[in-house]
């Protein structure tokens, strides 16, 4: 069977982050959250992935052609909801060439989804043979997502939020935003939505109760690891869902061995390279691209962003970018290091009161 095409929703407006900036375009961990979503998606290898872009649309088409020139995109004129997206998607693609087999939707505003996950969904729903997939997570505090309502085990249909009874808005399985659906029946059932809801937009999630009315085979992807499933709006959202990530990464990195002393004050963005036995202090954010060699130690409270440290290096209250310091070498404290800057193998350099130091050399 061949691989899922896979559509990306990324044109939502994001007004509440109160930014000139898209949404998209806010960082975690150092990339985007474009970057998040791409690199979510890449592990199913798609056969064509198409971006849906609307808000601030040639900011975030220019990040993309950074991070996945492979991938097309395609305006959505008017934000009039999830299904009207999908269908702007479709009918792009389709002018190519025509879809067929599964298609994997996904928002692009879920930092922490991981593509092992969109892979398990996507066996399932084939093993299962199913019409439609849908992703969900249960969640203490289901406020502002649409419920998974069922009717004993089986999916019947997604209401949102501003449209549930109170009932349902009891209901804490929400949808998380992501699907797998059979191109040839995703078609007809997009062709049948309407805005006959309280925002008057075009609700993908509608198409479940299509599905269901249609005799279709409608599954729940349960997702156990609910911050997989939790987006972006705002700020305080975007904190949260930061923290949690750089979590993540600081404990995968002790677990790899590396030492951190104080986890909740340090801070390594997703492309950093460390290797085993390097010890990182309090207060330490290692950023970029940056590069740090066995036995270092780095801190405290010292910020590194695309540098490259040596073996043994000892880094102590510095601030550097794009530099280099050679292994060995005693850095710090108080010194700012500039792009281009390099402390050679062994050389001590300080700005410590009443201290004189060599600055870095060029080797």
């Amino acid at each position: 069977m061949s691989n899922p095409t896979v559509i990306v929703l990324a044109a939502g407006e994001g007004t509440r982050m109160k930014s000139k900036r898209s949404k998209l375009l806010h960082t975690i961990a150092g990339r985007t959250l474009l970057a998040h979503a791409i690199d979510a998606v890449e592990p199913l290898e798609p056969e064509r992935l198409m971006v849906v872009v609307g808000h601030q649309c040639a900011d975030v088409v220019a990040q993309l052609g950074m991070i996945a020139p492979y991938a097309a995109t395609v305006l959505q004129p008017e934000l009039r909801g999830t299904g009207d997206a999908v269908r702007v998607a479709l009918e792009a693609l389709d002018a190519t060439l025509e879809v067929s087999g599964d298609v994997v939707v996904t928002m692009g505003d879920v930092p922490l989804l991981q593509g092992a996950v969109l892979i398990d969904m996507v066996t399932q729903h084939r093993a299962i043979g199913a019409a439609v997939s849908v992703m969900s997570a249960t969640v203490d505090n289901p406020a502002g997502y649409g419920r998974v309502v069922r009717v004993g085990e089986r999916v019947a249909r997604i209401v949102e939020h501003r449209d549930a009874s109170e009932a349902e808005l009891a209901i804490t399985e929400i949808n998380a935003g992501v699907y797998v659906f059979d191109a040839r029946l995703l078609r007809n059932w997009l062709s049948q939505l309407t805005t006959e809801n309280s925002q008057a937009q075009f609700y993908l999630s509608d198409v479940i109760e299509l599905a269901v009315a249609a005799g279709e085979t409608v599954v729940a992807y349960l997702n156990p690891d609910w911050w997989q499933t939790a987006g972006v709006n705002d700020r305080t959202q975007l904190a949260r869902l930061a923290a949690e990530y750089n979590r993540r990464v600081v404990n995968q990195w002790m677990l790899a061995g590396v030492t951190v002393l104080d986890p909740a004050t340090t801070w390594i963005d997703a492309d950093v390279d460390i290797a085993s036995d390097v010890t990182l202090l309090p207060g330490v954010e290692l950023h970029g691209a940056s590069s740090i060699a066995a036995d270092a130690v780095i801190g405290p409270y010292t910020t590194l962003k695309s540098c490259e440290v040596g073996q043994r290096a000892r880094v102590v209250r510095v601030h550097a970018e794009l530099a280099e310091i050679g292994g060995d070498a005693r850095v710090g404290p108080f010194v700012e290091l500039k792009p281009g800057d390099i402390v050679a193998a062994g050389q001590r350099v300080s700005a410590a009161p009443n201290v004189t130091a060599p600055p870095p050399t060029i080797r």
